[in-house]
């Protein structure tokens, strides 16, 4: 038996395998049902129980050869269609998937782009920032709650008290600090409050924050270049309402509603039957601010707004659930190709 094992391994070996109709062929006679590899385990149930370890091994030796002269026959067979396809130039083209920009990322870059059409310079900062440019230069009491732990994540530092910084308003004191007048800047970046995360918040979000200082700035400039933002963003049609508010470093201040895109007003349930959205707080610069970052408050008065880019996203692409921004699902970041 071990030379009709041996005569079949010779002949399996000098097989031709051109054509896939050759491999199939090859496949079905060697390892079919009914091929030679079948009838050498039937013929080994009728061998010498002192010869069956020997020739049953010839057998497994003789199986895996054929499965390796098929495998690489095979492998030949997909190695030539896939250049004929590559060299066939009729072939239809096939579609690949493209990626696009976060939403966050979108909406952000169209927000800047509004603002630097009137003038406004885009400025960043660092994440990191220390206690000056994140609070006291902004107006913000030695006891005032922002600075309490549950707000801010505060960092260990040898030297000096660090921390996350918990909004954009930062990187507004480094300009006013290192600019000459008049400034007109708007900054956008990644901003951290130590919160619960839920579907209306988050650890870490987005803001975007404009600042001009001139003479004789007014309310007035400030409103009109809302009013102008409002309608360049949501539409010609949409409207803005100025409610009073508190900050520390803006004097009066206001926050900021647009009529509902979806309800045009009327009310529904995402306006909350008010007809109003809100997009955003500001107000004057306080003249304590621009005195602490070495401006006349005497010659100079600014304005200054800031907003979530999360909650405008939100307005625009009617995004439900805050946590989808940061969760990678492909699922939802696949919707918002350019």
């Amino acid at each position: 038996m071990l030379k009709k094992i041996e005569r079949i391994r010779l002949e399996m070996a000098h097989e031709t395998l051109s054509s896939r109709a050759e491999t199939e062929e090859f496949r079905v006679r060697y390892l079919g049902s009914k091929g030679l590899l079948k009838e050498l385990y039937q013929e080994l149930k009728s061998v010498a129980a002192e010869e069956k370890r020997d020739i049953g091994q010839a057998i497994n030796q003789l199986k895996q050869a054929i499965e390796e002269r098929l495998e690489a026959a095979e492998l030949s067979d997909e190695t030539v269609k896939k250049e004929g396809a590559l060299n066939d130039l009729t072939r239809p083209g096939s579609t690949e998937l493209l990626g696009s920009l976060h939403p966050l990322r979108l909406v952000t870059q169209e927000i800047v782009s509004i603002f630097e059409r009137i003038g406004f310079t885009p400025s960043e900062g660092p994440e990191i920032e220390d206690d000056w440019h994140n609070f006291s230069a902004l107006n913000f009491p030695p006891d005032h709650p922002a600075r309490d732990m549950q707000d801010t994540f505060f960092l260990e530092a040898p030297f000096e008290q660090l921390a996350l910084r918990t909004h954009t308003s930062s990187v507004q004191v480094r300009v006013m600090e290192s600019s000459s007048m008049p400034v007109r800047t708007i900054s956008a970046g990644r901003v951290y409050r130590n919160e619960a995360i839920s579907a209306r918040a988050h650890c870490f979000f987005h803001q975007i924050e404009g600042l001009y200082i001139d003479e004789k700035v007014t309310m007035a400039d400030l409103k009109q270049t809302l009013d102008y933002f409002a309608k360049t963003l949501f539409g010609s049609e949409v409207q803005i309402r100025l409610r009073p508010s508190y900050f520390p470093f803006t004097e009066p201040s206001a926050e900021v509603d647009v009529s509902c895109t979806l309800c045009l007003g009327a009310g529904c349930n995402v306006c909350k039957y008010t007809g109003w959205l809100e997009i955003l707080g500001c107000g004057m610069v306080d003249p304590n601010v621009l005195n602490a970052c070495g401006i006349d408050s005497n010659k100079y008065t600014g304005f200054a707004f800031g907003m979530g880019v999360e909650r405008i996203a939100q307005l625009k692409y009617r995004v439900t659930d805050l946590r989808l921004y940061s969760e990678n699902d492909l699922r939802f970041l696949h919707q918002f190709h350019m």
